[in-house]
């Protein structure tokens, strides 16, 4: 997360579709758990949006919330992370995110359709090297980095 969060910075086009929000008292909780890929590419892209309108994020772990999680469910069913969830100054529910963008989902999921089945003897093996592709990709790809950007910020400016 680190890494990411010291390499990344929101494109000017970024800002200022984020201008409007600034200063709105916006608060944003995390749910997230430190060994998730999907948390280690998106919450330090969280912080960078926090941060440039001034809005705080509070972090907590998914394991040890799960009533808060299951509020959250990804398609009814997943505890699937990490899901920000946006707070008005009011302190009602305005916006939630996560746990994927668009666009990293289809990229997971064309790597998950390449996978053998799971009973075949390499799955393992194959499944490794794929998260190993992934997290390189989260972890190098600047264009992912905004494709995250971006959703996150068409949540916040649409208020889904």
């Amino acid at each position: 997360m680190k890494l990411i969060y010291d390499r990344f910075s929101l494109s000017d086009e970024e800002k200022k579709r984020l201008a409007d929000l600034k200063g709105n008292g916006m608060k944003a909780i995390a749910i997230t758990e430190d060994w998730c890929g999907d948390a280690m590419l998106n919450n330090p892209i969280l912080l960078r949006v926090a941060e440039e309108i001034g809005n705080e994020v509070c972090f907590i772990l998914r394991d040890e919330n799960l009533e808060l999680m299951d509020q959250y469910l990804t398609n009814g069913t997943s505890r699937a992370i990490p899901i920000f969830i946006f707070i008005n100054q009011k302190g009602k529910e305005s916006a939630v995110w996560g746990p994927r963008a668009k666009r990293v989902q289809q990229l997971v999921d064309e790597e998950r359709r390449n996978l053998p089945a799971k009973d075949a003897e390499d799955f393992n093996e194959k499944q490794m090297s794929m998260y190993k592709r992934l997290t390189a990709t989260y972890q190098e790809d600047s264009e992912v980095w905004h494709t995250v950007a971006d959703s996150i910020i068409n949540t916040l400016v649409s208020g889904k």
